[in-house]
């Protein structure tokens, strides 16, 4: 218990954190972080972070508690911050507040931070704890979690696949495998993503744009606004040049290319951004590229490809996370297989943990991890 008045601090943080959540599609590349101010068992105060660039979510809540705050207890999804960069400390304001009590739920990862903001709030007489709901909390801000702590965003590998494991017939079919309720999820992954990554694979056999497209999230109002608020970045990896400028991917708009040569001035001609990477025959090195996205502060990563691509991202152990859509029919032992990962004996076989199986429409949307003691 604290100063909040028998309400238990799983109670507010949980509150907390539904407000961190709105922020889902847009505060990137920034952590999603929500504040709700305590004083006498009631709620005075409450906020969480919009977009970067624009106020915490610490001072919306203190601007709505006003002098209320003085004597209350703040939760808040990430230690408030320490140090100024686009917009003043968040310690430094729960301070000139009189806060009496500061329920973080996870220390901040950023080393400009990394314990520095429950320092300066312990040193100005203010009660301070963290680790309440902490693995809610870092499974909110994975990406931004994991771009602290090694430098590279966070991977989600999107495949739809039948029951007997297929993503396509043997003549490259699959539009569409899974109902629209699923493709709805996909397209809100997608505005969740910082970047949207396919291959060539894809792109010549679907003529797939990787775009957001507003009229297919099923979002209306603040929630549709904030999903359109920025742009997922799409980007190909073409390490052998195939996909011409003419395809329907970069007829889209502005995109990205991954690829091997020094081929920039072409790409820039037409709008497009080519990133030059190291690799071999033709298979770009996907820990560089990772490596690069993440010193572009790149929190969350979508993956949306063809066998190939998508298992060359598993056999490098760069997949974080499978969201596996699964349609209720089989296409036969012809058909395309998942990944391309040739296995040769059952001890090789990559395990999974199995996080939520949820159902979406006819379909069923499974999320899974490589479990990294195997």
């Amino acid at each position: 218990m604290s100063a909040a008045n028998g309400m238990n601090d799983e109670f507010w943080m949980a509150r907390a954190l539904a407000l961190a959540a709105l922020g889902r599609y847009s505060t990137a590349p920034n952590p999603r972080v929500g504040c709700v101010i305590v004083r006498d068992g009631q709620v005075v105060g409450e906020g969480w972070h919009r977009q970067a660039g624009g106020p915490h979510a610490e001072v919306h809540a203190l601007r709505q508690a006003g002098e209320a705050a003085r004597g209350a207890t703040a939760y808040v999804t990430l230690e408030p911050c320490s140090h100024h960069g686009r917009t003043p400390p968040c310690a430094d304001a729960l301070v000139a507040a009189g806060v009496a009590e500061v329920v973080a739920a996870m220390t901040d990862p950023n080393p400009l931070v990394a314990g520095h903001g429950l320092e300066r709030l312990a040193a100005a007489g203010i009660a301070t704890r963290a680790g309440v709901m902490e693995a809610e909390a870092r499974a909110l801000n994975a990406g931004f979690i994991q771009r602290m702590l090694t430098g590279r965003p966070f991977v989600r590998v999107k495949l739809a696949l039948s029951l007997d494991g297929r993503t396509a017939m043997a003549n490259g079919e699959s539009q569409w495998i899974t109902g629209p309720a699923a493709r709805q999820s996909v397209q809100r992954l997608r505005a969740e993503a910082g970047v949207v990554i396919t291959g060539a694979d894809t792109v010549l056999a679907d003529g797939a744009r990787l775009t957001v497209r507003p009229s297919e999230l099923g979002l209306s109002g603040d929630e549709l606004e904030l999903a359109t608020l920025r742009t997922p970045q799409r980007l190909l990896v073409d390490g052998r040049g195939r996909v011409p400028l003419e395809a329907p991917f970069f007829q889209a708009g502005a995109a990205r290319v991954a690829g091997m040569a020094d081929e920039a001035p072409a790409y820039a001609a037409a709008g497009h951004d080519y990133l030059a990477l190291p690799g071999t025959q033709g298979q770009v090195d996907l820990t560089a590229l990772l490596t690069r996205l993440g010193g572009e502060q790149v929190n969350d990563v979508l993956v949306e490809a063809g066998p190939r691509l998508a298992g060359a991202f598993a056999q490098a152990g760069l997949v974080d996370e499978y969201h596996l859509f699964l349609a209720p029919k089989f296409l036969g032992s012809s058909a395309r297989p998942l990944l391309d990962w040739p296995l040769q004996h059952l001890a090789q076989a990559p395990q999974l943990e199995i996080i939520s199986a949820t159902p979406v429409g006819a379909d069923l949307h499974l999320i899974a991890r490589p479990r990294r003691d195997t």
